[in-house]
């Protein structure tokens, strides 16, 4: 997320209006609205990843992945944002045109510009949805992917997948993923 754009500050209705008309996209957060930057190839790459791989294991059921060009809708928070995947498995959601508000699981591949934000304010956003149920980051550098999930107590459970770690297992959905499969295609960690 980047600095506010000089159309704050909006309600929802506004901003969904104004954001139709632009050529880039933005977040919106209490009003204000943050100019979405262009990502770094590997981010597009690890995004489309677990994009893919999550598609592939959901095929035939009643969930969908999402890519980063749908908008979530957190209501509680007053926020619009641009999660990289999303996966819903309400019908709610698969009739929607512009926004969804019911996933089960959202990821954000880490960037050095949003890695805080990611951690810290949008997941505080995100655990006010009632249906999510793991929030997931992806950490290029470090090879590793963070699922945290939602307890029966209503704690969040962090569960860590490193490089020595094969496969990475999304309980809200009931889907393993190869952690190799998360990060294929992209630079050897760089050592030192």
């Amino acid at each position: 997320m980047t600095a506010a754009a000089e159309h704050s500050p909006l309600d929802a209705d506004s901003y969904l209006a104004w954001e139709a008309q632009q050529p880039d996209k933005h977040e919106y957060v209490r009003g204000e609205v943050f100019a979405m930057v262009g990502a770094r190839r590997e981010h597009v790459v690890a995004t489309l990843n677990l994009a893919t791989a999550l598609k592939q294991r959901l095929r035939g059921g009643p969930c969908q992945a999402y890519v980063s060009d749908l908008k979530l809708r957190v209501e509680a928070a007053n926020a619009f944002f641009y999660p990289d995947v999303m996966v819903s498995c309400d019908p709610l959601d698969h009739a929607a045109e512009l926004y969804i508000e019911h996933p089960t699981l959202v990821a954000e591949v880490l960037s050095d510009s949003t890695a805080a934000f990611d951690r810290g304010d949008k997941f505080a956003a995100y655990r006010t949805l009632p249906s999510l149920e793991e929030y997931v980051l992806v950490d290029i550098p470090s090879r590793r992917v963070e699922s945290f999930r939602r307890a029966s107590d209503g704690e969040w459970l962090l569960h860590v997948y490193a490089p020595d770690t094969e496969v990475c297992r999304f309980s809200s959905l009931d889907v393993s993923v190869p952690l190799a499969e998360v990060f294929e295609h992209l630079a050897p960690e760089r050592s030192g």
